[in-house]
């Protein structure tokens, strides 16, 4: 578990809900620190956090199931506030001594609530008596209360779609409060968060630069660190936060993969030397990379590909410099989220991180990962705090495999030149509208097909170029971004023009569920 010194803590609990994650950035936008843990370790982060309320998410499970995930009894016993939302409901209301039962009609998508007690949870959001929009998702329903607890809402396919036990305040709702869907669902979980667990909002990104600067320098003590640069925001806050910490003690390392968007490197190079006084040691290592990846088509093993060379590029460099006795990342929350299923949980996992997974035992070396317990939008908040210019804060992510995951199928030089090129149109177009800062990430995939078209007098037969670009606050989920046909008309003729192997271009207007945001 994270050290967080004093302040207010939340433990959410892990049933599986592909959008427990929601529920974490809606407490921390509360300048609430909390973290999901899966029930199977929620006895052990409970009496290690000691939080100072805990939340159980949804999940696909039914408590009526031979060994359903339950929560920990002594969460119950433990005299903090609870609030349930799904199959946190059904889950405390079956552990409580109430009932559930399946066989109902099911409801999944939009609903309506309707109040019908007045509760500390609704307060100065919604009124009883009144109808309120939700979305839900359950098969079970909860038909009687454990002792305690009365009906404070219903809803046309779950009499009991709200509960509470002020005494013990315990609450919990059969929809979800975390999600978009829910318009009042984020005010209700402020009241839980603050009203009834009265919890400060003293969490911000200035207490947690002096608490992490504080942690890393217990870490590392007197040790040497290198830190691998990646050209993206995650490496970079990572740096700055952990030079602030130990000034000279810490050597960056930028990585020249082969695999960089256009002028990448000078804009990396140039922002550490111009700005910071940080040791900043540049490794042109693309040969070594391209090589390793021909002939490479699956994106996980060109992720593993990818980490593995990275290594070998941080021992090689750290025997230089004399040793390092740590390795510095700007591994992210949502990176650990993707990665694992909380090491054991009921979540499914939803993809491999080239940051995460630990070390080999043979370079000797402890991992320093500061951003470890951060969102994205956290994570440029903190390198506004640390000074970083917002030109570089801003950008857009970049991913640590570089264009590989941009380049589904083979990869070659000829096809990464192309894909340089035309991404570097696309975001020059998105500049010239002045769409840069609204977009969360935009950047051109080369597709692995080539088809056949007419330009001019003469048949080609040349790549698609595929446009991606999306809004999101976290990087957990994301929605694409609606341009206007004019401006994707006027971006196709400019990467049709002047990127010599491109015929066709194509935009992909789908949005993603959490961890989806890159093309691969």
């Amino acid at each position: 578990m994270s050290e967080q010194g004093s302040h207010d803590k939340i433990l959410i609990v892990d049933f599986g809900s592909q959008v427990t994650q929601l529920i974490a950035r809606r407490v921390r936008e509360e300048k609430v620190f909390c973290e999901i843990v899966p029930f199977q370790k929620a006895a052990e982060a409970f009496a290690a956090m000691k939080p100072t309320a805990v939340i159980l998410s949804g999940g696909p499970a039914s408590v009526l199931d031979q060994n359903a995930p339950l929560a920990p009894k002594g969460l119950f016993d433990a005299g903090v506030p609870v609030l349930g939302i799904c199959y946190g409901e059904q889950a405390m209301a079956h552990q409580l001594g109430g009932q559930v039962e399946g066989g109902h009609h099911r409801e999944f998508g939009r609903a309506e609530v309707t109040v019908t007690e007045d509760t500390p949870l609704f307060e100065g959001v919604w009124k009883k008596g009144q109808s309120y929009p939700v979305w839900m998702s359950h098969g079970d329903r909860v038909t009687k209360l454990p002792e305690g607890f009365r009906v404070v809402g219903t809803s046309p396919n779950a009499p009991i779609a709200m509960i509470a036990d002020e005494k013990r305040r315990f609450y919990a709702t059969q929809f979800h409060l975390e999600v978009m869907h829910t318009p009042d669902g984020a005010a209700l979980l402020r009241n839980f968060v603050r009203k009834i667990a009265r919890c400060r909002g003293d969490w911000t990104m200035r207490a947690f630069k002096e608490e992490a600067i504080e942690k890393i320098r217990r870490q590392v003590g007197k040790g040497r660190v290198i830190c691998g640069l990646s050209g993206g925001v995650d490496s970079a806050v990572a740096a700055v936060l952990i030079h602030e910490a130990i000034g000279d003690q810490l050597t960056c390392v930028f990585v020249d993969h082969g695999l960089l968007r256009l002028d990448e490197g000078k804009t990396v190079v140039d922002l550490f030397r111009g700005h910071y006084n940080i040791p900043l040691v540049h490794v042109d290592a693309s040969r070594e990379f391209l090589g390793a990846l021909s002939g490479v088509t699956d994106p996980e093993q060109k992720r593993k590909t990818i980490g593995k060379l990275f290594i070998d590029v941080f021992e090689a460099e750290a025997k230089k410099i004399g040793g390092a006795d740590f390795l510095a990342q700007g591994t992210l929350y949502p990176d650990v989220i993707e990665s694992v299923s909380f090491t054991g949980g009921p979540s499914v996992t939803i993809k491999s991180h080239h940051n995460v997974g630990g070390l080999p035992a043979r370079m000797n070396m402890k991992l320093v990962e500061p951003l470890r317990e951060l969102f994205k939008d956290e994570v440029r908040a903190l390198g506004r705090e640390l000074g970083l210019p917002d030109v570089f804060v801003g950008r857009h992510p970049f991913p640590g495999p570089g264009l590989a995951i941009r380049c589904p199928g083979d990869i070659t030089a000829e096809k990464l030149d192309i894909l340089r090129l035309a991404d570097a149109i696309y975001i020059d177009e998105i500049r010239k509208a002045g769409l840069y800062d609204t977009i969360w990430q935009a950047f051109a995939v080369i597709l692995p097909v080539k088809t056949v078209g007419v330009m001019g007098d003469g048949r080609t037969y040349d790549f698609v170029v595929g446009l991606r670009a999306v809004t999101s606050t976290d990087g957990m989920t994301a929605d694409f971004y609606p341009f206007d046909m004019k401006f994707i008309g006027n971006v196709a003729t400019r990467i049709i023009n002047e990127v010599k192997g491109v015929n066709r271009v194509v935009y992909d207007v789908t949005s993603k569920p959490p961890g989806t945001i890159e093309w691969e």
